[in-house]
């Protein structure tokens, strides 16, 4: 990381759950005292080589269980999306059987991303719109939205986009209409993945890997200019992920996916108060199941029916 990465910072989150670590697993483990909490789930999703979207649910045990709770077929025929946002799945709306929508980066192009299933459960052709908002964004590595200021979709949404170059940017919209007030950040040329993993009204933050294993906190202040303030929590063996996903468990816990292409495997693990090299981090053990697409990201309910993540 470049010198702006070692700024000091701090992000709320306690651990969750406490189980042994799968010896082998990449990442690293910290004993503690932690609070043990029951059936804890994260949703991921992806998006398969022929196209189609898949939507699983894990739950955090031991073992972990996982279901697969859909996958629709062909979603994305006129091409593949590199990078995805995370997807909002609302199984109330009216004439429908639900419906899922995010934004995704298909080659150079930025997409909303939305589709309408029937009442009986399949995907409505005639209501699945991929529609284009922007090009040049040909050599961005990751994209997310964060809701931190109220659960109402029409409220202020943020946008992140990190580029090849370590430049982290950050957009504004309201309503789901355009993408206004950009603000950048440079010294992040080093990340591999990112999650965020806590929204509140005055900043976001997000868990984030290097190519050489670290792993580091970066909040960013909702701040004009933005100021990251990064922390390292960990010097070494996280460079395996390719993905990471995370979701709010318990109070105030964090459950953590970290996806090893190479091998196709998934490994859970509860991160704790990030505190530098104190930070607890219990590993949960590898996910019963493969990982075999090129791009995963979290599902989570639509705003207003269920929290998303949670802040300090």
């Amino acid at each position: 990381m470049s010198r702006r990465l070692s700024t000091a910072g701090r992000v709320a989150a306690a651990a969750a759950l406490a189980t042994g670590m799968l010896a082998g697993a990449p990442g690293e483990a910290l004993a503690a005292d932690t609070t043990s909490t029951a059936a804890c789930k994260i949703e991921p999703g992806s998006v398969t080589s022929g196209g189609d979207h898949t939507h699983r649910v894990i739950t955090a045990g031991s073992p972990s269980t996982v279901h697969e709770k859909a996958r629709y077929a062909d979603i994305y025929s006129e091409g593949l999306p590199r990078l995805s946002s995370l997807f909002f799945n609302d199984p109330v709306v009216p004439g429908f059987g639900g419906a899922y929508a995010g934004h995704v980066v298909i080659g150079s192009g930025l997409y909303s991303s939305t589709y309408f299933l029937t009442e009986g459960g399949e995907v409505d052709r005639s209501q699945s719109h991929n529609f284009r908002i922007g090009g040049g964004w040909g050599d961005a590595t990751f994209l997310e939205k964060s809701y931190p200021h109220d659960t109402n979709p029409w409220a202020l949404v943020n946008h992140y986009a990190l580029r090849g170059n370590g430049t982290l940017t950050r957009w504004d919209s309201k309503g789901g209409f355009g993408w206004t007030n950009p603000q950048s950040a440079g010294g992040f040329s080093a990340v591999k993945t990112m999650t965020l993993i806590s929204q509140t009204a005055t900043y976001d933050t997000f868990l984030a890997t290097t190519r050489g294993g670290a792993l580091y906190t970066i909040r960013l202040p909702l701040t004009s200019p933005i100021k990251p303030v990064v922390k390292r929590v960990r010097d070494s063996t996280w460079q395996a992920f390719d993905a990471l996903i995370a979701e709010k468990c318990g109070q105030y816990g964090t459950l953590l996916l970290g996806i090893d292409k190479d091998t196709q495997s998934g490994y859970l693990y509860a991160v704790g108060h990030a505190n530098g090299a104190a930070t607890v981090i219990k590993g949960l053990g590898k996910v019963p199941a493969t990982f075999t697409d090129p791009l995963y990201f979290r599902h989570a309910a639509e705003p207003g029916t269920a929290p998303l993540l949670f802040g300090e």
